[in-house]
């Protein structure tokens, strides 16, 4: 035990984590952020390359980074990342943000001098091929926690500006203090008095003595949008549930209403102001999730599953090249109703779709079939369409009596607690990519049957309400059901005299 003491200097890291937290008694933050260093830094995928540090060389902003590819490198870590990612992420954007600044070469100065390459802050975007979580099943177990959730964003917020850092300054002694602000939805907590210690004949500081200077305050983008669940989730006879969510700096601006969604993120709470904050209430909060990580879960060509396995893809090649292919899928349509091959035929070719075509003068031909079932009542018009609703993987059923032209194509509705203006897409922005089902088409008003044509023929709809103007997706196929003028089909007379 000699020499114990003499003149090494001896550290413990365990002091940086802040105290009262057991679940990191073994994995400190000191620790963590050197593990998060050599993770981004050493890591190699299965072809032997360096997936993340090739990736902050090019994205000097952000960087993907798979939770599996964590988890195979420290488990651990990965753990503590789904636990508390509120703690741990920050350190995961420190590591990246001196990991860029290491692997960046010194430049030129004013002066002629090498200097350091100035890097400002890398966003860490999380990906997980985990199954999602129904959003019905989200409660307190999950406070704090990684969740997964997918479902079809149906609004989406101007931006705003979060403060990350408010600058302060004392109306008495003019001092100024930085203060942190809670990511997301969360403010910052203001010290009630000013630490200022008065000199003799000098007037003290009063309680609240802080005023905001918004000029010397950091800031970041802020976006929020409102997720709702697919409507193949939902319970039959039940409303569809929806969960606030908030996207900040390069997240903002990518998702327009009626896109598809996965999202990953922190699920949390904040206090709502509005009519609906009610005295007493203090321990009431509103949930939302702190987006950490997004993918759209549709592209361009198919809303389907995005893979199949080998032996479905050889299936799905054997039935192609059957000669009566054509008439077998007809037959599967509506097995159960009697008759009617020539509505089966109609409906197969809508479930299938044409080839869309973009001409060389940009002009686009869209390749999605409508169709219009008209013919007296009791014909299975109405099974039809029932029967289009479950099969189809995207699709909306709705009645022609109960339906408006905003309910149809979108709405400008204002938000109840910051008193904006927002876009809400409606069935035929939800339905991009599948099939909108309208029966009692004959049933519709005039002026809302109007307001889909543009999106049945160029396939987007054009708003322009409260100051918003923009131009949604509506790649829909319509199949609608209608009864003639009189009631039941004459066929004494003409086709355009009886619709």
């Amino acid at each position: 035990m000699s020499g114990w003491d003499e003149g090494a200097v001896f550290y413990s890291d365990q002091a940086q984590f802040p105290q009262g937290d057991p679940a990191a008694a073994d994995i400190t933050r000191h620790s963590a952020l050197r593990k998060f260093k050599e993770f981004l830094r050493g890591f190699t995928s299965p072809t032997g390359d360096f997936p993340y540090r090739e990736s902050l060389v090019h994205n000097r902003d952000h960087v993907t980074v798979a939770i599996e590819d964590l988890d195979a490198f420290d488990a651990e870590l990965a753990d503590r990342i789904r636990k508390a990612p509120a703690d741990y992420l920050p350190l995961f954007e420190t590591a990246g943000s001196e990991v860029l600044a290491s692997l960046r070469s010194k430049v030129a100065g004013e002066t002629g001098e090498m200097e350091e390459p100035v890097t400002g802050d890398v966003q860490i975007f999380l990906s997980s091929k985990e199954n999602c979580v129904s959003m019905r099943s989200i409660g307190a177990d999950y406070m704090s926690k990684l969740v997964k959730i997918a479902g079809i964003a149906i609004a989406a917020s101007r931006v705003k500006a979060k403060a990350t850092h408010v600058t302060l300054l004392c109306k008495n002694c003019r001092s100024v203090r930085t203060v942190p602000c809670r990511p997301g939805l969360g403010g910052a907590i203001v010290p009630r008095s000013c630490d200022h210690v008065p000199q003799p004949g000098e007037e003290p500081c009063p309680l609240d003595p802080w005023i905001a200077v918004p000029d010397k305050s950091k800031y970041v983008d802020l976006q929020t949008l409102k997720l709702q669940e697919n409507p193949e989730d939902v319970p039959t006879g039940e409303l569809p549930r929806n969960v606030l969510l908030s996207v900040d700096r390069h997240l903002v601006q990518t998702i327009v209403p009626g896109t598809r969604l996965t999202v990953i993120g922190i699920y949390s709470v904040f206090q709502a102001s509005g009519t609906n904050n009610q005295k007493g209430a203090v321990g009431v909060k509103q949930p939302y999730i702190r987006i950490v990580g997004l993918e759209q879960s549709r592209d361009d060509n198919t809303n389907g599953p995005s893979h199949f396995t080998l032996d479905e893809e050889m299936e799905f090649k054997e039935f192609a090249q059957r000669p009566d292919a054509y008439a077998k899928i007809c037959s599967m349509i509506g097995p159960s109703i009697y008759g009617h091959g020539d509505v089966k035929k109609a409906i197969a070719c809508l479930l299938f779709g044409g080839s869309k075509k973009r001409l060389p003068d940009g002009v686009r031909l869209r390749g999605d079939i409508h169709a219009l079932l008209l013919g007296d009542p009791s014909t299975a018009k109405s099974q039809f369409l029932k029967f289009v609703e479950k099969t189809a993987p995207i699709a909306v059923y709705t009645s022609g009596k109960g339906s408006s032209a905003a309910g149809l194509t979108a709405s400008v509705t204002r938000d109840s607690n910051s008193r904006e203006f927002y876009l809400e897409g409606g069935a035929m922005v939800l339905a991009d990519g599948g099939v909108v089902c309208i029966d009692e088409f004959d049933k519709m008003r005039p002026e809302d049957r109007v307001a889909i044509h543009e999106a049945m023929e160029q396939q987007t709809i054009s708003i322009a309400k409260a100051g918003i103007t923009t131009v949604l997706n509506s790649r829909t196929s319509v199949l609608a059901a209608a009864n003639p003028i009189s009631g039941r089909y004459d066929d004494l007379k003409r086709l355009h005299k009886i619709t």
